[in-house]
């Protein structure tokens, strides 16, 4: 083999793993951004549904506090109710689990959550926008998810 033949394929390896790094990079933190899965909705005593949600930040940086204005439908498709859900702090790259308890309503009679719009979104004691933007959702329920 030619030293320029070994110098191309030395190069066409090297830009294959560097390629190969960036992918798995992008893979693990998600490409950015807030995730919030439905992972389980639970009947309560007294008629109340918990929802519990697994929510992630793929931000480079520590989300401070995450609260969402959200919409809950009945199964007729109305407003059950117009709330906002706290996710608290959301450490980069690390899942969390969040619970709400919804009084009034059996997890039955729920059709759709509604992530209506980011509130509050703090990272590094600032308000950030990136949150709403590249909020994504998705559920493991009978109850669908909308953002």
């Amino acid at each position: 083999m030619s030293q320029r033949s070994h110098s191309i394929l030395s190069t066409i390896a090297s830009a294959g793993l560097a390629l190969s790094t960036a992918t798995a990079g992008m893979a693990e933190s998600g490409g950015g951004g807030i995730s919030i899965e439905l992972n389980q909705t639970e009947e309560q005593e007294g008629g109340m549904c918990r929802l519990t949600f697994l929510a992630q930040s793929r931000l480079d940086a520590n989300v401070e506090q995450l609260v969402i204005e959200t919409v809950l439908f009945n199964r007729d498709g109305q407003v059950h109710a117009l709330t906002l859900f706290d996710f608290e702090d959301l450490p980069s790259g690390k899942p969390r689990v969040r619970q709400f308890d919804l009084s009034g309503l059996a997890c039955a009679d729920l059709q759709q959550v509604l992530f209506n719009g980011v509130e509050t979104c703090t990272v590094a004691g600032a308000t950030d926008q990136e949150c709403g933007v590249s909020l994504t959702v998705e559920t493991r329920t009978e109850v669908e998810v909308a953002g």
